[in-house]
Parts: structure tokens; C-alpha cells; sequence
């Protein structure tokens, strides 16, 4: 778990340095051909943003403070453990057997061993964690991405990642029950602030950015890229947007 954390870590640092360096003063043509609806999807940005400042920020920020991060990582390792069914629909979708084995073992060793998955064990036993999801998996099938879209509350997206959400929507794993509102709601909020708490350090460079809207785009695309292909660039240009594209050019 710890390498791959620093995976993680050593991915977003690399392009958080591109784009610092390489900065949005002129937009390509390609970014323009990507974001037709960039009126509409600056709108949703900026209430998203709104909200986040509100409402979902400060919580991330007490929630950071005052709860110990051995609690957070406990909660954390919940919500992953839960989302392996998913994960292992999406690996037999794909056509990758040896991962869909890796997530049925890391379910059932974190949903016993490691007591309902509030301790990822499987990752100490050499299970490594991936996320596959619906967007992924019509990826690898070869659907284009479509324009890129801003979800409200959910955030940056395109067209096929947008699609790919409602099949999570209608099941997102073993405990989800979108008829009891109330109890979705609250897990939703939860982990919303979970996920946010750990993005606080992004915050002093979204403030550095000339255009945060943009920045957040290309950041969105760069990590999209990098968990499609699992690390490995290399993608038809068909299955890729025009920004896409021209990442995997440069």
C-alpha cells in the first residue's frame, strides 16, 4: 500500500509540475475542441466552488483536525473496500482475470481479516489496491470520451465518465440502498469530506493558478489518462479526447 501510495503521490506531483511550468495563458485547439460547453461548465465550477468554500471545505478541515488519522485511514479503507464489487465487475468487463482474482482475494481478506475492511491487510500481504470503474471500462471498449462536462457537486467529468456514473448510481456496493435517501445522503457527505481532506494540500496551488478552471481540466484528463491505460500510455486515438490526445503526443 505504501508503494503505491507513492505512486500516487509521485503521479500528481509530476503533473502539478507540468502545469506550473508549462502554465494556461493560450489554450490549444484541441482544449477548445474538448470544452464546447466551457460557458455552461464554468458556471457549475464556480458553484461547486461556492459549495466547496461553504460547506464542504471547512468540514474536511475540522474533520482533518480533530479526528486521528488512523481513524480517517479507517474510514478511508471502508469506502475502498466497499467499491470492490465494482472493481471486479469492471476487471471482468475489461477482460483482465488476474486482476479481477487480485480484487476478490482483497475483498475477502479486508472484509475478515481486516475487520470489515477498516484495515487494508491485503495490501501488507501483497494484494495491491486498483480502482476500476463503468467511464474505464468503456474506454477499453473503445467509446470516445465525448466533450468534457463539470457534474454538480461531482466535478470534473466528460460525457462517457458522466454515462459510466449511473450503473454506481444504481449499485454502488453491497450495503448501497438508494431507496433509504437519508442514509445515502449521510454516506455520500461523509465521503465527500473523507476524499476532500485528503486534496487540502492542492488548495495553496489552485491559488497559484492564473486559471483554476483550466488547471483543474488538465489535471482531470492527465489522471483520467493514467488510470485507463493503468499506467501504461497507450491508446487508439479514437478512444481519447482532443486534450488527451495531445497529452499523450507530449
Amino acid at each position: 500500500m505504501k508503494f503505491y501510495k507513492r505512486q500516487e503521490r509521485r503521479r500528481w506531483l509530476t503533473v502539478v509540475v507540468v502545469f506550473l511550468v508549462v502554465g494556461f495563458s493560450h489554450p490549444t485547439s484541441a482544449q477548445s475542441t474538448a470544452d464546447p460547453i466551457q460557458p455552461f461548465n464554468r458556471a457549475i465550477y464556480n458553484f461547486n466552488d461556492g459549495v466547496d468554500k461553504i460547506l464542504i471545505r471547512p468540514l474536511a478541515v475540522g474533520y482533518r483536525k480533530f479526528i486521528p488519522a488512523r481513524l480517517r485511514s479507517g474510514v478511508n479503507n471502508f469506502f475502498n473496500n466497499l467499491r470492490a464489487p465494482t472493481t471486479l465487475i469492471n476487471d471482468v468487463l475489461q477482460g483482465k482475470p488476474s486482476r479481477a482474482k487480485e480484487t476478490v482475494d482483497r475483498f475477502l481478506i479486508n472484509s475478515t481479516l481486516g475487520v470489515l475492511g477498516l484495515v487494508d491487510v491485503a495490501s501488507k500481504l501483497g494484494f495491491p489496491d486498483h480502482e476500476e470503474d463503468y467511464g474505464q471500462t468503456l474506454a477499453v471498449w473503445g467509446v470516445p470520451s465525448g466533450p468534457y462536462i463539470v457534474l454538480p457537486l461531482l466535478g470534473p467529468s466528460t460525457i462517457r465518465d458522466a454515462v459510466g456514473k449511473v450503473p454506481e448510481f444504481a449499485i454502488a456496493d453491497p450495503l448501497w440502498d438508494p431507496d433509504d435517501i437519508s442514509v445515502t445522503v449521510a454516506r455520500f457527505a461523509v465521503r465527500a469530506v473523507d476524499i476532500r481532506s485528503r486534496l487540502l494540500d492542492i488548495d495553496r496551488i489552485l491559488k497559484m493558478q492564473v486559471d483554476p478552471y483550466l488547471f483543474m481540466r488538465e489535471l482531470y484528463f492527465q489522471n483520467r489518462i493514467a488510470q485507463i491505460s493503468d499506467g501504461a500510455i497507450s491508446k487508439k486515438p479514437a478512444d481519447v479526447s482532443p486534450i488527451e490526445q495531445e497529452i499523450l503526443e507530449n
